[in-house]
């Protein structure tokens, strides 16, 4: 992270000495989420994760922030309470459980650009309204060319118009174009092949390592999943841009004695 501010900024909101609040954390960026993998077990903060409750990581909010989460794309809001640490990759701002990344479309996505703010420790948790002055909070971005930023903006209450924001931090900037609010919903898809889920992860390099040697130019992956508490490797074979493409190479794969069935996902 390139920190661009000489001086800290508490989390939530800031107050003028002659009246109410008036400016609200925000932040702008990618956010991702987490599943059942991590169902359980320990999280930073010291309470056990559950995807069930809406909760989230962030690098370094105190626990117990409560943030209001809005996908730009389709206005879907959320509020959670931040209980973990991280994002530590791809340059995302947040992980979210399961329950809160759903409604906002990111559970089949992937990851979404979220704009957040930091809002009241009585807010309540789960789903809310959209921002009246979403559009505002987003233009008031005062480095939208960096793959995130966190600003001091009017809060929701405050003002639907785009005011003078004063930047907190910022990352590097970025080659990737930020994601306008009018943006449509729908997520780029791609296809794949799963030849085989394996028990043993020995078993898997193996397919893998044959796979990589009949077709070379292909990519080949092992996932670690968990399935009913159990691990699982899943080989995954390449990212084809249409079905009949990866149907064709999941044919070639048969003829040399090795299954599997194609699936779509999410580009992320």
């Amino acid at each position: 992270m390139l920190s661009v501010s000489a001086h800290a900024t508490n989390p939530g909101t800031t107050k003028s000495a002659s009246g109410p609040s008036t400016t609200t954390t925000v932040m702008r960026g990618r956010a991702s989420w987490y599943g059942s993998y991590f169902q359980g077990r320990r999280t930073t903060s010291g309470e056990r994760y559950d995807r069930f409750k809406y909760t989230c990581a962030h690098k370094t909010l105190p626990f117990g922030t409560r943030i209001r989460v809005t996908n730009v794309k389709n206005g879907k809001s959320v509020v959670v309470r931040v209980s973990d640490r991280g994002p530590y990759r791809h340059q995302r701002i947040l992980d979210l459980s399961e329950i809160a990344a759903r409604p906002l479309g990111i559970t089949s996505c992937g990851a979404a650009t979220v704009v957040a703010e930091v809002v009241p420790a009585e807010t309540p948790l789960g789903l809310t309204t959209t921002p009246s002055n979403l559009a505002a909070l987003y233009a008031a971005d005062p480095n939208p060319d960096a793959a995130h930023t966190t600003y001091s903006a009017p809060d929701s209450t405050a003002s639907a118009e785009p005011a003078e924001a004063t930047l907190i931090e910022a990352s590097r900037p970025s080659t990737t174009q930020a994601v306008a609010v009018a943006e449509t919903v729908d997520c780029p898809k791609s296809f794949l092949i799963q030849a085989g889920s394996f028990l043993d992860a020995a078993n898997a390099q193996s397919i893998q390592a044959r796979i990589k040697s009949l077709l070379p130019e292909l990519q080949v992956e092992v996932s670690q999943d968990l399935v009913d508490g159990r691990p699982h490797s899943r080989v995954l074979v390449g990212k084809f841009e249409d079905r009949a493409k990866a149907e064709a190479t999941r044919k070639r794969l048969m003829v040399w004695g090795i299954g599997g069935l194609v699936r779509e996902v999410a580009l992320q």
